[in-house]
């Protein structure tokens, strides 16, 4: 675990969070089901470089938020989430909402933000038991929709 400059939580979590291609990262592997290397390269809106990707990945595995897992002859590294990369959506659902009350954009990228802010804290609560059970293996509560579908319907409509 990185150690901060102080003991503010505040400055602890800036300190991981804070960057902005680190935040867009963990949005990809979220949002896009990207988790190799490859997928974020290729897949990312903002066009995020190599290198950049590399030193984010790292940063993010150090801090505890992303396990890779270690390719074997002819495979490829996978990264995966870490419950404290899974609790940080409501960070993003949290800048999502703000991004929407006062920022422009684009309508095929502001309608995933504008589902979540919309569904509240048991669609919050829903994403987060997916990627619980895509990322750490745990199986999905009983009776528990899936977040997901919605989201990516919600896209779809928005891109069609």
């Amino acid at each position: 675990m990185v150690s901060a400059r102080s003991g503010c939580p505040i400055n602890a979590a800036v300190e991981v969070l804070g960057d902005p291609w680190a935040m867009l990262v963990l949005r990809d592997i979220m949002f896009g089901d990207r988790r190799y290397f490859r997928e974020l390269l290729t897949g990312s809106e903002e066009g995020i470089a190599s290198n950049i990707l590399s030193s984010r990945l790292k940063q993010l595995t150090a801090a505890g938020l992303l396990t890779r897992e270690d390719a074997r002859r002819g495979q490829r590294a996978m990264y995966s989430l870490t419950e404290a990369g899974i609790q940080t959506l409501p960070v993003m659902v949290a800048l999502g909402n703000w991004g929407l009350a006062n920022r422009g954009g684009v309508r095929r990228l502001r309608v995933r933000a504008e589902l979540l802010r919309d569904g509240g804290p048991e669609l919050v609560e829903a994403m987060m038991d997916e990627l619980r059970e895509a990322h750490l293996g745990i199986p999905l509560p009983a009776g528990i929709a899936r977040a997901s579908e919605q989201l990516h319907a919600a896209y779809d409509n928005a891109t069609r």
